[in-house]
């Protein structure tokens, strides 16, 4: 293909996000599906354009997503100066965020959890950003007050009323505060239960849990026929834990497996000196500013704008063909080792080889669940009902099929609220299977998004809610996270992807199966250190 019938289509790959008023009574709405028209490029085959220009260096990372700038970030600190980093349709990836009327919000993930001893990669990045203060490697380390969600956190509107945390407590029967009780007290047993092989059951990164059977045996069946076998039957014991599924791995407990639904709970250990376990790190942007502080260390001189069309491994190293739509161009990459640091998705379709490493996608590529991260831009705060419970950092409707929002200017430190503020609302699609829901999304209407994005924010404030609302931005994910579906645990391509120890190394949340900070920062570290050794 010539460059200027690939220009022609890396036109409409670039146009991700549309706007404009809605004909009924809303507000402006924008529309951004990052990556996704790229996406569909690569899967349909499109033919490599001519390169226009070479670059050659000792090693290239293909995505910035936390993953790539993981490992940018360790090859930097350890002087390790002869890569590049290609950025990829979306700088950050799940990481990213926007800016409305100068009010910072995430349009990915908004929190990132106290990191437990095993994830030791996270805190030694941590202070070098200087959000833990002192010995990353101490069991209650200080972290920057600032970033610290501030109280009040968490709220559940239940029963007409709100109710401070997520856990139901409103019009429960005994039956239902029992099982509560009883699956916390196992979730304690499990933290700290080993395995034959002397390890902890659950553990971030998972490739340190137990390999002891009678736990990993826990991926082969769902988090619901568990619950169910151990009684725990209350419907709002299983709505929570259906909600934690959802807001981690985009699907509910009927999706998820066991393994996955208990480790959520039992591989949490992080302690902070100044802090309540439990407590979260976060920003008003999300985690963009734990992306931008990678990027920063690694330096804009090894930053690459564009992404990877055709990652091809040879005698000598491995040729990469990649697009820069800012510039109209082609251009190739010659490297010596190359860290592919994207979705599984994407990379089936860029690796020219990947068979070549026991990879089968039809055998090994997770299933990945679909999100709508919307903000709001709100002209005031919506009073609230009740000023005994007021507005969190994190406000859920329990019930809802939605993940409730969160509040952008929670963390601003001033003594009265700002004139504006930004509410963004959460919600994965859980309740349509993966491919059904990236359709409808393909061909939703602004109207129609916006009427999802919202139903959390109206079943809380009413119909007055829109009065508040300037402008919506709604960002479409349709690839957001890998299922940690029953079988995840025991996939022998992703094995062998995790072993990879050739010119080609691979580095992204998807090697563990399941979307958290911690995993994709512990792939990225994987990939540098092969490298530096």
């Amino acid at each position: 293909m010539n460059r200027r019938d690939f220009l022609k289509l890396s036109t409409l790959a670039g146009l991700t996000g549309c706007s404009g008023r809605l004909p009924w009574q809303g507000p402006p709405v924008t529309v951004n599906m990052p990556g996704m028209a790229w996406g569909h490029l690569l899967r349909d085959r499109l033919p490599t354009p001519n390169p226009t220009r070479e670059r050659s260096v000792e090693v290239a990372i293909l995505g910035s997503g936390v993953a790539g700038l993981f490992a940018g970030w360790r090859l930097a600190q350890a002087g390790f100066t002869d890569f590049c980093i290609l950025g990829g349709p979306e700088p950050g990836g799940n990481t990213a965020g926007s800016v409305l009327a100068g009010i910072p919000c995430p349009t990915g993930a908004h929190y990132l959890p106290l990191p437990s001893m095993e994830s030791i990669h996270v805190r030694e990045m941590l202070a070098d950003f200087g959000v833990l203060r002192g010995d990353p490697h101490a069991a209650r380390p200080v972290y920057d007050e600032s970033v610290l969600v501030h109280a009040p956190d968490e709220r559940l509107f239940m029963a007409g009323k709100w109710q401070e945390g997520l856990v139901p407590q409103h019009g429960l029967d005994d039956m239902a505060r029992e099982q509560i009780r009883r699956f916390f007290a196992e979730v304690a047993r499990l933290r700290t239960e080993r395995g034959a092989d002397g390890r902890r059951a659950f553990v971030i990164p998972l490739v340190q849990s137990s390999s002891d059977p009678a736990f990993t045996g826990l991926a082969d069946e769902t988090f619901a026929v568990w619950l169910g076998r151990n009684g725990f039957t209350a419907p709002p014991l299983c709505w929570y834990l259906d909600y934690c599924c959802r807001d981690d791995y985009g699907e509910g407990i009927e999706q998820v497996s066991a393994w996955a639904g208990l480790h959520y709970f039992a591989s949490r250990d992080g302690h902070a000196a100044n802090a309540e376990d439990g407590t979260v790190l976060t920003w008003p942007e999300g985690l963009q500013p734990v992306a931008r502080h990678l990027r920063e260390r690694i330096g804009a001189v090894r930053w690459l704008e564009g992404m990877a069309l055709r990652v091809s491994e040879h005698r000598h190293g491995v040729e990469v063909c990649c697009f820069d739509a800012a510039r109209d161009e082609a251009f190739t990459l010659h490297a010596k080792r190359v860290i592919v640091a994207m979705p599984l998705h994407v990379a089936a379709h860029v690796v020219a080889n990947l068979a070549d490493f026991g990879f089968d996608k039809t055998r090994d590529l997770p299933a990945s669940a679909s999100w709508l991260v919307s903000n709001f831009l709100l002209d005031g705060f919506p009073p609230e009902p009740d000023v005994r419970q007021p507005l969190a950092w994190d406000n859920v409707i329990y019930g809802s099929q939605g993940l409730g929002w969160v509040v952008a200017t929670h963390q601003w430190i001033r003594q009265a609220k700002p004139a504006q503020t930004v509410f963004t609302a959460y919600h994965a699609l859980a309740n349509l299977p993966p491919a059904v829901a990236r359709a409808w999304l393909a061909k939703a209407s602004p109207a129609e998004l916006l009427e999802l994005a919202g139903r959390d924010l109206k079943a809380a404030y009413g119909s007055g809610f829109q009065r508040y609302v300037q402008r919506v931005e709604i960002t479409v994910r349709g690839h957001a996270m890998a299922t940690p579906a029953p079988g995840f645990l025991n996939r022998p391509g992703i094995a062998a992807l995790r072993a990879a120890d050739r010119k080609i190394l691979f580095a992204h949340a998807d090697l563990s199966g399941l979307s958290v900070f911690e995993e994709a920062a512990w792939w990225g570290e994987q990939a540098a250190r092969h490298v530096l050794t």
